[in-house]
């Protein structure tokens, strides 16, 4: 007799149904799964029959065979020893279900009948969602992250002998995981900077647009003080954007309890990072700091120490805002929608431009040092912040503005911007196009004129053009001005000078 059961695997964040057939015939004892799985899901042939038999039932002592189609997909990962599981207790009568095909079942079993976490179970629900199965039997650890998605019934067991029962029996109501609590994490605070007020008020720009930043300085001016409360005024995930990145923290297996992630990412890797860490890839095509940093913060301390092909291959997400990883084994697409923040010192001894020390370097030095931000990165980059040294009086004056009331105003102009770009499919101003930009940045006359000028003035590239429209856009929003006025280009201006005062 053959049996299917539902079962499904990933690739990237989308899940892919897989039927689990069986076969058991009579000949010598043997225990064969086809299909292309992988190393991982052949070993399950050992942690099945351990379960089976420790969860007080026969393993037949026959010819099994187990088919996994589609079989031409390669078959990763742990989850189908549930499947599996069941599949031969069906097809030798030892358990009796009419009603097996409405569920999907997946899960790790151990060698005692545990059922353990599997990673990338939330894209798999939402995938079978798709093709119409909205009933689910998952490991009780990943109750609370399937649990999410609107229209599930989820059933979470912790072994095999509480799946049968509930099979048989089948009087359980489904996991409920109430209303979802968007919980606020305490971040340390803006106004614990002292001083710094121009940079605040660049940070601010910047979150209220979604914007690229790379702030430069001597050392111990507080450039990674600042970065690290930038989340604090950054708003708050939206359903659909909490979704996309508690999907892409499934498949990577770093949920943590629970199990839903309502906070923006912010992720700073060290520079020795390799290529395929910050962008993904390997032999799984895994995904990278660029994606686990989706719709949240990318900050890279000391840009300039990581290596510069490391650095080049930002250009594509900073630019597309998603990674296309191909390998042998396959190609998948990950979001990468975040919010760059760069941090360097401005030369080799990092007192360039200092009003603290004065430098050492010559300029071969320096050319040589700033040598790794290459000018397409640069070109990517949309304010670029001197945050200065600190004077005495202003490291001992009282507290600044508090983060919440920052965020106050950053969440009213990104509020502006929902609305505004309802049609667009864009959600903040640094994700405009040319077309978008022509019409949502309309200048008056004197505004133009004023910006014809400097275009000339500093032989400004179109991209450099665009990044000043979109930037005054944001300054604009921060005033609830729907025109863009002189004052907002003439700001936005000083956040594209670098160094040298340089406008690029």
């Amino acid at each position: 007799m053959t049996i299917n059961i539902n079962a499904s695997t990933f690739t990237g964040l989308n899940g892919i149904m897989v039927s689990i057939e069986i076969d058991i015939s009579n000949g010598l004892p043997s225990f064969s799964i086809v299909g292309l799985p992988s190393t991982s899901v052949k070993e399950s042939k050992e942690r099945v029959r351990s379960a089976i038999i420790n969860s007080g039932f026969k393993f037949p002592l026959k010819r099994i065979t187990i088919n996994m189609a589609p079989a031409d997909l390669r078959k990763e990962g742990v989850l189908f020893d549930l499947p599996i599981a069941l599949a031969i207790l069906l097809a030798t009568n030892q358990i009796v279900v009419n009603n097996i095909n409405e569920f999907l079942f997946m899960g790790e079993l151990s060698l005692s009948g545990d059922l353990k976490k599997v990673k990338g179970a939330l894209p798999i629900v939402v995938d079978s969602i798709n093709n119409k199965i909205n009933k689910f039997i998952i490991p009780i650890d990943n109750a609370k992250e399937c649990a999410i998605i609107k229209n599930a019934e989820i059933y979470p067991f912790e072994n095999l002998n509480q799946v049968i029962d509930y099979l048989r029996y089948g009087d359980l109501m489904p996991y409920s995981l109430g209303e979802i609590k968007y919980s606020e994490k305490n971040y340390e605070d803006l106004c614990e900077v002292a001083g710094q007020e121009s940079c605040k008020r660049a940070i601010e720009v910047a979150a209220a647009g979604g914007h690229n930043i790379l702030m430069f300085g001597p050392p111990g001016c507080g450039k990674t003080m600042i970065a690290k409360r930038i989340p604090s005024i950054l708003p708050s995930l939206n359903y659909k954007e909490a979704l996309d990145v508690t999907k892409i923290y499934s498949i990577s297996d770093k949920l943590g309890g629970d199990g839903f992630i309502t906070e923006r990412p912010f992720r700073s890797p060290h520079h020795s990072a390799s290529m395929i860490s910050l962008v993904g890839g390997g032999s799984k095509l895994t995904p990278g700091e660029v994606t686990l940093s989706h719709n949240g913060v990318l900050f890279l301390d000391e840009i300039l120490e990581f290596d510069k092909k490391t650095l080049d291959a930002l250009r594509q997400p900073l630019e597309d805002k998603y990674i296309k990883i191909s390998k042998y084994s396959g190609s998948v697409d990950y979001p990468a929608n975040f919010m760059l923040v760069g941090a360097m010192n401005p030369c080799k001894c990092g007192y360039y431009g200092s009003n603290i020390k004065e430098c050492i370097c010559n300029d071969y030095e320096r050319k040589r040092y700033l040598n790794k931000l290459t000018r397409p990165i640069l070109d990517r980059i949309d304010l670029f912040i001197n945050v200065k040294g600190v004077s005495y009086k202003e490291l001992n004056a009282g507290k600044g503005e508090k983060s919440k009331d920052i965020r106050a105003r950053v969440e009213m102009a990104r509020k502006i911007q929902k609305e505004r770009y309802e049609e667009e499919s864009i959600f903040c101003n640094a994700e405009m196009n040319e077309n978008l930009i022509k019409k949502y940045c309309k200048l008056n006359k004197s505004e133009n004129e004023f910006l014809e000028k400097i275009y000339y003035k500093y032989a400004l590239s179109r991209r450099s053009y665009s990044r000043i429209l979109k930037i005054s856009r944001s300054i604009a929003d921060l005033k609830n001005k729907k025109q863009i006025e002189r004052e907002d280009l003439i700001e936005a201006l000083n956040y594209r000078k670098f160094l040298d005062t340089r406008i690029i």
